[in-house]
């Protein structure tokens, strides 16, 4: 979008730089880390994250608008672009793609039912957009 004296607005993707800011934090030996841009799709992926112990908890400061996360037992963690849209039989094809083994990891979908890993997509046997993986 162009805007008077030649400017461009570009779109900022919260939760690549999110988990580019994990991810950063990770390989530079930090345990605490502070993410200063949050969304609702973040927190969402945060959330997931905790429940596979991919961090240990995360704490939302609502008034500088910003996170803290506890980072666990995480290696790899980013997000998918561009986000492909997938039918429920195309799982298998994308965790072959993004994860090192089948029984490392986990793809973050966004479904009509709301966020959920690739096993509980399978599960429910429906598709989606593809928004992050981590191991």
């Amino acid at each position: 979008m162009k805007f008077p004296g030649g400017l461009i607005k570009m779109s900022h993707d919260v939760v690549a730089d999110g988990l580019n800011v994990i991810k950063n934090a990770k390989m530079a030996g930090k345990e605490i880390v502070k993410i200063k841009t949050i969304s609702n799709l973040l927190i969402e992926v945060l959330k997931i994250m905790k429940q596979k112990e991919a961090i240990k908890k995360y704490k939302i400061d609502a008034k500088e608008k910003s996170v803290e996360v506890h980072i666990g037992n995480l290696y790899e963690c980013k997000a998918i672009k561009p986000r492909f849209t997938i039918k429920r039989g195309q799982i298998d094809r994308y965790r072959r793609r993004y994860l090192p083994s089948r029984q490392i990891g986990t793809i973050v979908i966004s479904t009509n039912k709301g966020l959920m890993t690739h096993d509980e997509a399978e599960e429910e046997q429906s598709g989606g957009c593809l928004i992050a993986y981590f191991y």
